[in-house]
């Protein structure tokens, strides 16, 4: 079942296309924090990546994606990028999940605040 899967689908995992092309021409650069998998052909011309589970691009953090859109030519598993202080860890985009953001007053927070700054329109 799941060889067929991966034969039929795009979205559980490379495909039997791209498992074939990447045992073929594939050299393995590196692995991220959340177990996606990079490569690069041998004379460095194509960069790809094998997602490890759903495939969100937003799961790659701006050191790979930089990489793999030839921003610099070290991989971030040889050359780690400089971080500044203040700089928050990188998530995935959370939009249209429960964990999205939800302003006060919000219909989708369990419980909404009141809206006193707001009256209700009523025809004269």
């Amino acid at each position: 079942m799941k060889f067929l899967l991966r034969l039929l689908t795009w979205w559980n995992g490379q495909t039997l296309g791209t498992q074939i092309f990447t045992a073929r021409k594939g050299v393995k650069v590196g692995k991220d924090d959340q177990g996606n998998t990079f490569y690069q052909t041998r004379d460095g011309k194509r960069r790809w990546v094998i997602y490890n589970g759903e495939i969100e691009a937003s799961r790659i953090g701006p050191d790979w994606h930089g990489w793999l859109h030839f921003t610099w030519d070290e991989p971030p598993s040889k050359v780690a990028l400089a971080r500044k202080p203040w700089e928050k860890p990188h998530q995935e985009n959370l939009t249209g999940t429960a964990m999205a953001y939800a302003p006060a007053g919000s219909l989708r927070q369990a419980h909404p605040a009141d809206r006193r700054d707001y009256e209700a329109w009523s025809p004269e």
